[in-house]
């Protein structure tokens, strides 16, 4: 079982300048000559790469397309981007689609709300997902760890096929979504870096010594146990007198079970013919528990008076209590512990890719999100909740015999069919419905060295 990942808190110290009108305006010149600025035409910028506003127009218009592609109702063709700051397309648009049998049409206002929601929404999607994009474009970079084209277009063509066994149904989703082929190859390639990063951040810690597969079996040793179990057969009744009744006809040699369907009012023993298989020591109300651990095989006990009532029972089997040795835990232990630590690199990996990518990463204004370093801190994005993943990266890799360690907050390849897709999903690289959700990998970012548009 892998553990949770750990994301650290940040925090986001903000300057306040209370100097004279003239060395403030020389402290800003500083920071935008030191490269903090966001060019104009541009949403973010992350280190030097810049994230430009018609790239992510690009991605917001596919968010939405695929939003209103799982919106009951919506005509075909009717996909406006929410447009503010007044909303004026968005409006139009939501007037112009059913209402439900009675209801009043909503005024300009409550539509207005609407799209500005709607809008707040997809855009943070969206931020989220290309700042991701170019977070762990650089990471890969700067580890040496590439997706050559071939490989990409191996993964995209066994994905598609998988996704899409009819061209044409592959061709229908491309329209209605509103991606290109590019921005699937894009996505591809974001979950082969993905894969890699994540392998060779792993990959030194598979060794695992006898010693400390010698020193976990010492310190859990009981895990590796497996204590002894009866079977028993069981009648319960609520007075003495009747359990007195059921034992005389047991040892005249009544059949169990013609007992048991007579006078036991315990249903679900009842159902079983009064069998009560692998009942182990402490499980039981002890009273009874006491009875059945000192009774012999096969000897007929009781009436035991319980809160319950008075059982009359015999244990009809006794399954001796193991113990794993260390020989036959070792395996389990190795690939418990090599989990554990691959779990360990990359959660510390997780923490210190945050930190320094959010430290680089800023945006413009009306486009942050608590990835930006002039956003809201994470923890105040979650509604002052430590955001249970943390930046995004490298989906689990594939250990033998081990609960492969997971990357929150690390970029992962979502699942999930976009809308117009048929049953069975698209691509693993194609983003799910609703745009790429917020944390998720990067996916429809361009690779390293692209243009920031599209």
């Amino acid at each position: 079982m892998p553990p949770s990942a750990t994301i650290a808190r940040f925090v986001h110290t903000r300057v306040r300048i209370l100097a004279l009108p003239a060395l403030a305006a020389a402290l800003a010149a500083l920071v935008a000559g030191c490269g903090n600025d966001v060019p104009s035409g541009d949403v973010a910028k992350v280190g030097d790469q810049p994230v430009t506003k018609a790239y992510f127009d690009h991605w917001l218009a596919a968010a939405a397309r695929q939003q209103a592609s799982g919106q009951p109702g919506q005509p075909a063709g009717l996909v406006v981007v929410p447009d503010p700051p007044d909303y004026t397309r968005c409006i139009a648009a939501k007037q112009k689609l059913p209402l439900p049998k009675g209801a009043s049409p909503p005024s300009a206002s409550q539509l207005k709300a609407q799209c500005k929601q709607q809008y707040t929404g997809l855009r943070d999607q969206t931020m989220q997902f290309l700042i991701s994009a170019a977070w762990l474009q650089q990471e890969a970079k700067a580890k040496g760890v590439t997706a050559t084209d071939a490989q990409v277009r191996r993964a995209f063509e066994q994905q598609r096929k998988q996704a899409f066994p009819k061209l044409k149904d592959y061709q229908k989703f491309l329209k209605n979504s509103g991606r290109t082929e590019a921005d699937l190859l894009f996505q591809v390639k974001l979950s082969v870096l993905t894969n890699a990063l994540q392998a060779k951040i792993v990959q030194s810690k598979g060794t695992v010594s006898n010693a400390q597969i010698k020193d976990y079996y010492d310190k859990n040793k009981s895990r590796f146990a497996q204590p002894e179990t009866r079977d028993l057969e069981v009648v319960l009744t609520k007075d003495p007198a009747k359990a007195k009744q059921a034992l005389d006809e047991i040892k005249k040699g009544t059949a169990f079970k013609d007992v048991v369907k007579k006078y036991s009012v315990d249903t679900a023993s009842k159902s079983q013919g009064g069998k009560l298989p692998g009942v182990t020591k402490g499980t039981q109300e002890k009273a009874f528990d006491t009875a059945i651990f000192s009774a012999k095989q096969g000897q007929l006990e009781g009436p035991v008076r319980t809160q319950f009532g008075y059982y009359v029972f015999r244990v009809t089997k006794i399954t001796s209590a193991t113990q794993q040795s260390l020989a036959q835990a070792t395996e389990t232990i190795r690939n418990l512990l090599k989990s554990q630590s691959q779990q360990t690199a990359l959660n510390d990996f997780v923490k210190d890719f945050q930190k320094r990518y959010r430290d680089k990463t800023v945006c413009a204004k009306g486009y942050t999100t608590s990835q930006c370093s002039n956003g809201p801190s994470p923890t105040a994005a979650q509604g002052g909740q430590t955001a249970p993943s943390g930046p995004s990266g490298a989906p689990p890799t594939r250990g033998s015999g081990t609960t492969p360690p997971t990357t929150q907050g690390v970029p992962v390849t979502p699942g999930g069919a976009p809308g117009g897709a048929p049953q069975g999903g698209a691509p693993p690289g194609a983003t799910p419905q609703g745009g790429a959700p917020p944390g998720a990998t990067p996916q429809g970012a361009p690779p390293q060295g692209a243009p920031s548009g599209p």
